[in-house]
């Protein structure tokens, strides 16, 4: 009997052109596993049918003879299928109510459920993520959004040449460009009325590295959270420089008690004895970069009431743009109002009225807010995303499902994704049993 997975077409948003396995993996599967690969058609994705169909894979719309079902994004209710095992993002550890019918129907009906948001090494360490291609796209989105903003206030600027990052053909296209403008900084410099010009990223994870990289593609200088005021303020800062900070939760972050010390474990143990502090270096900060993973329970980066007192004083801030790669609504940057599409990547939060404003024009910041960036990388980030899971799909496709969790032979990272087993949640999740 022939093994086979199946890869589910998308279709959560006209946008997403991505794959979890590329046609040269399923390749590979068939000649050095003997796992057969089964697509749904698709008008948008990345990757043609011909491309599959050339590396010896199937396109038909039924996938019903696969007992695995790889997707990127969430499914919908009435695709699944009684006791089938399916692999995907399904953006439900965090009780998302939005997902949790979803769950519930996956259990009614006796389902598996893999995500690769939880596919981590013995440390913790998510393994299969797109989110360096997030920070690749989400920094090239806000130099066009800095340079469209800029442009508004009747400033000229180097930023304006670099467009969005789903128009460029390729990451290599785009890179050119933003070399390109780099160059003019190093050789021209910038306008004096925005410098020094400080971006300040909060996070050092997977995102913020590709957040780094474009940046990196500028004359960047460095500097340490407790130097951005010094910078701003005083005379020998460099207009042929753009300045970068990156801020760890030691920089964003203080005990609310004076009598105790920031300790790592201890603020993700009880971030309730925590506050932010982030705030104070706000005023210093043209771009900020969202990159942090975020919950409720964690204090904020920066509040509504916070961007009201900043805009209400008689000059306007240095603070521009706003790029929250990690869009959590009205989470870490409680001004993210809502999600935005590539097209219409950005908002200009009204922190008088409280409102989003479409476009880069009004008062207060521009927020870029798409929450699916690696898509605009589609054909990079699936290539990436596909590399690593093709380690373990083998193993995925192979396991058999009919046994309890406690013996189902699946690699440790695998095991410690499954959200749900034969219709239960494993032990791990059962905290998800109250959401439901």
């Amino acid at each position: 009997m022939s093994i086979r997975i199946g890869i589910r077409r998308e279709d959560k948003s006209r946008w997403e052109r991505r794959v979890p396995v590329i046609p040269e993996h399923a390749r590979k599967l068939r000649e050095e596993h003997g796992v057969e690969v089964w697509l749904q058609p698709s008008e948008i994705r990345v990757f043609s049918e011909e491309e599959y169909v050339r590396a010896g894979a199937r396109v038909q719309e039924d996938l019903s003879p696969c007992p695995v079902i790889f997707a990127v994004k969430e499914i919908p209710q009435d695709f699944f299928e009684p006791g089938k095992t399916y692999v995907f993002f399904s953006h439900t550890i965090k009780g998302q109510p939005y997902n949790m019918p979803m769950l519930k129907r996956m259990l009614e009906l006796g389902c598996t459920l893999i995500d690769y948001e939880k596919v981590t090494d013995e440390r913790g360490r998510r393994l299969i993520f797109f989110g360096w291609h997030a920070g690749l796209a989400g920094m090239i989105d806000t130099l066009w959004a800095l340079g469209q903003r800029l442009n508004w206030e009747g400033i000229p600027n180097p930023f304006a040449e670099i467009r969005q990052t789903y128009q460029y053909e390729s990451l290599a296209e785009a890179q050119k460009d933003v070399v390109r403008v780099g160059e003019k900084i190093a050789a021209d410099g910038l306008p004096e009325s925005i410098t020094p010009l400080i971006v300040g990223i909060a996070g050092y994870g997977n995102v913020s590295r590709g957040v780094q990289e474009i940046l990196s593609l500028l004359p960047t200088l460095e500097i340490e959270p407790d130097e951005i005021e010094a910078v701003s303020t005083g005379a020998d800062y460099s207009r042929n420089h753009v300045y970068k900070v990156v801020f760890r939760e030691e920089h964003m972050v203080e005990p609310t008690s004076p009598a105790d010390r920031f300790v790592l474990q201890d603020y993700y143990d009880h971030p309730e004895k925590y506050r932010s502090v982030f705030e104070k270096y706000v005023p210093y900060l043209t771009v900020i970069m969202n990159c942090i993973y975020w919950e409720k329970k964690y204090p904020r980066l920066v509040t509504k009431a916070y961007l009201k007192r900043l805009y209400s004083g008689e000059e306007p801030p240095r603070l521009r743009v706003i790029g929250d790669v990690s869009c959590d609504i009205e989470g870490a940057i409680e001004c993210t109002l809502h999600c935005t599409e590539p097209d219409e990547p950005v908002f200009v939060y009204d922190p008088f009225a409280d409102r989003a404003i479409p476009g880069c024009e009004g008062r207060g910041p521009v927020v870029l807010a798409v929450d699916i960036l690696p898509s605009e990388l589609p054909r990079e980030s699936s290539a990436d995303f596909s590399r690593v899971l093709l380690d373990y799909i083998p193993a995925i496709a192979k396991a058999d499902y009919s046994v309890p969790f406690e013996q189902l032979d699946l690699p440790p990272e695998i095991k410690r994704a499954v959200i749900a087993h034969r219709g239960e949640l494993t032990p791990n999740y059962r905290y998800l049993e109250k959401f439901l």
